[in-house]
Parts: structure tokens; C-alpha cells; sequence
């Protein structure tokens, strides 16, 4: 089973980071207030950033290294995350 790290943006336009095994679940969770603390009162929240890891440890560990970047740092990822994946569609 695959684990995943990902970052969500807030309707407050800040950026949440976590890990689950699935994203969309999580997602809906967060949107239903059932989520992080943190993202109760900033909803609606939507993916931005997804990558995939074999194990929990790997993708917890991307999770904590995410967490250590700054918000420019963030965006940074964010960006050239998404302008590699529209590159291959």
C-alpha cells in the first residue's frame, strides 16, 4: 500500500502538509471539519501537492522535511511539481 505526503491550500490561502495512505479520503475529511485542527476554520481546503511513497516512514519523513520549508520554499515545490506534471499531459 502506498503512503503519500501532500499539501493542501487553505481558503485563507495558507498551506497544510500531512501524509495518509488516501489522499481523497483525507481530503474529504478535511472538508468535513473531521480533519487537522488546523484546517477546521480554513475551509474549503484543495490539494496541491501529492507525492507517492512506498512506506508510512518514507512518506512521514517527507512530511517533517515539507514542515522545516518556509512558505516561498513551498510555493517553490508546489510550482515546479505542477509545471512537471502538465509537462506530461
Amino acid at each position: 500500500m502506498n503512503a503519500f505526503t501532500y499539501i493542501l491550500e487553505c481558503a485563507d490561502k495558507t498551506l497544510y502538509t500531512g501524509w495518509t495512505f488516501d489522499v481523497e479520503k483525507r481530503v474529504l475529511a478535511h472538508n468535513t471539519k473531521k480533519g487537522a485542527k488546523y484546517t477546521r476554520n480554513r475551509l474549503p481546503v484543495k490539494v496541491v501537492y501529492v507525492e507517492s511513497f512506498s512506506t508510512k516512514i518514507e512518506a512521514q519523513q517527507r512530511e517533517y522535511a515539507i514542515k522545516q520549508l518556509n512558505r516561498a520554499e513551498k510555493l517553490k515545490l508546489i510550482s515546479a511539481h505542477n509545471n512537471k506534471t502538465a509537462n506530461i499531459q
